[in-house]
């Protein structure tokens, strides 16, 4: 079974809209922090090699409004492992099991020496 990665997100005034929801923009920042937070935490053999995990696709069912008020967690599950791409899927919820969005992002390994792509490194393979 794939190891869940799991972060608290701070919620930011500016993230709100007019109607005092987060804005679905803020949703793929929030994304972004907890897999910069996964990466640094675990891939940091990624860095050292100088291969970098640039985002192919990514995409964001929206379920719930989050407020400001919220308590906001990011789980991280490593999905997919391809020849040199991966998939991260992700669950944005509150402590009570509350979801508020899910998330999938395709990342592929990229070797910034070589300016090519990569097969995906063991450390993340480990993930899974």
């Amino acid at each position: 079974m794939a190891k869940t990665y799991s972060t608290p997100i701070e919620l930011r005034f500016s993230d709100l809209d007019l109607y005092g929801h987060v804005n679905s923009v803020a949703y793929f920042s929030y994304l972004e922090t907890a897999r910069v937070k996964l990466f640094r935490d675990f891939f940091q053999e990624l860095t050292e090699k100088r291969i970098f995990a640039l985002v192919a696709r990514a995409e964001c069912d929206y379920r719930l409004p989050i407020v400001f008020d919220d308590a906001v967690m990011v789980s991280v599950v490593l999905s997919r492992i391809g020849g040199s791409s991966f998939d991260l899927e992700y669950r944005l919820h509150n402590d009570k099991e509350k979801t508020f969005a899910t998330a999938l992002t395709t990342l592929v390994c990229f070797d910034s020496v070589r300016q090519a792509t990569v097969p995906v490194p063991e450390c993340v393979r480990q993930m899974a």
